[in-house]
């Protein structure tokens, strides 16, 4: 009865709105399915979903208390290029080298992250400036109060379109070695938190504080940053690594390609992200380079989280990734039923990690998926494990189809 009561909320949902599922919610990383459902499930009353409802909003309303606004003009170095406009950061891993009086060049330390990053104010508020406008979007969604979208509006324009405090579309400055070089194309995998951006773009389209204006000034802006991925000497050296990076490479194109409406790159690059998964896909999974880090559970999660996007991403270029399996056999289910009883916990990791693994970041997000993809009994249980007293109230709930 309960699922019939939520059948017929979403039927009346979209009918009121006059757009089939893909136009209602144009969302390419998030699970569209499961987010009209739980959607449809509120409106119908279930309660199973209040904790995280309610826990979602909590988290919004905290934001509009701050009423904080992010860009990338409150760095206090300026880039080479003296435009504070143009985005700045320095390589985590890379540390001063104690045997020079300078420190220069500095040198690598594989996954240890050197606190000076935080100096660098562009890498600290892309990330504070994604979760803000995550959350407001998604409570936006939820509860149709326009506060919260009018807030995301905000804070999207002000990093991307607004003319004082814009990021030009570029990562010419991302991530560099101090004494060796300026930016890098490692550096790129840092705007791989705008995929979320373009989510959120998605949930507050319907919204009286996105114009239609805005829209297509976001279009170009991300269609600017495409062709900048593609043709730069940081893009085109991005684009031939061979580990998590060429594949964040690749689903950051097949986002915004599908953002920007530019087809045919979309197309090319969901087949590239085929290649790039047969070929560093060893036969039992694994990710081999992945495994010779230092923190190596985490960057075997770290590669199927992409993955796992694009497959989303997939379904709106009318392919499914989530089903694909090649002659070879290795599919993006091998690789999840490989890496599930390590997130779960089940089984104690074999490989080099010299720090804790945040199981509470990395594992529910892919176990949930799993859980929905690929029937995995255990992943449920696994989830409410990890989370412990969060579990409740974790915004998964909303986001997918665990319940």
């Amino acid at each position: 009865m309960v699922n019939r009561v939520v059948g017929l909320c979403l039927f009346f949902f979209i009918a009121a709105h006059g757009f089939s599922q893909k136009q209602t919610l144009s969302v390419f990383a998030l699970n569209r399915e499961a987010l009209q459902i739980n959607k449809a499930k509120l409106i119908a009353g279930d309660v199973s979903l209040k904790p995280a409802f309610n826990n979602l909003l909590k988290i919004a309303d905290e934001q509009l208390g701050k009423n904080k606004m992010y860009t990338v003009m409150e760095k206090k170095q300026m880039p080479p290029s003296n435009d504070m406009h143009d985005y700045m950061s320095i390589a985590i891993y890379y540390w001063p080298d104690t045997t020079k009086p300078n420190g220069l060049p500095y040198i690598s330390k594989d996954g240890q992250i050197n606190p000076e990053v935080e100096d660098y104010k562009d890498k600290v508020n892309i990330g504070k400036m994604v979760k803000s406008v995550s959350n407001y979007a998604l409570a936006y969604y939820f509860s149709n109060d326009e506060k919260y979208a009018q807030k995301a509006a905000q804070q999207i324009k002000a990093w991307f379109l607004d003319p004082s405090t814009k990021m030009n579309p570029n990562l010419n400055y991302a991530q560099a070695v101090k004494g060796r070089n300026d930016g890098r194309g490692i550096g790129i995998i840092e705007s791989r938190l705008f995929i979320d951006v373009i989510d959120a773009v998605g949930l507050i389209q319907s919204s009286s504080s996105w114009s239609k204006s805005d829209q297509l000034s976001m279009e170009k802006w991300f269609a600017d940053y495409l062709q900048w991925l593609m043709t730069s000497k940081n893009g085109l050296e991005e684009f031939k690594t061979k580990n998590n990076h060429g594949i964040w490479y690749d689903v950051q194109k097949l986002d915004y390609a599908i953002f920007s409406h530019h087809d045919e790159i979309a197309e090319n690059t969901y087949q590239s992200l085929l290649s790039r998964m047969e070929d560093q896909m060893d036969e039992t999974g694994f990710f081999p380079l992945e495994l010779k880090r230092t923190i190596a559970l985490h960057y075997s999660a770290f590669i199927m989280e992409p993955l796992f996007l694009a497959a989303n991403m997939s379904l709106s270029i009318n392919k499914n990734m989530w089903k694909y399996v090649p002659p070879s056999g290795k599919s993006l289910k091998k690789g999840f039923e490989v890496l599930m009883p390590y997130l779960s916990k089940e089984k104690d990791w074999f490989g080099n990690q010299i720090k804790p693994f945040d199981y509470k970041m990395y594992a529910p997000p892919l176990l949930a998926a799993g859980f929905q993809q690929y029937q995995c009994a255990n992943c449920k249980t696994a989830i409410a494990d990890i989370l412990e007293a969060e579990a409740e109230k974790s915004i998964l709930h909303l986001t997918t189809l665990i319940d």
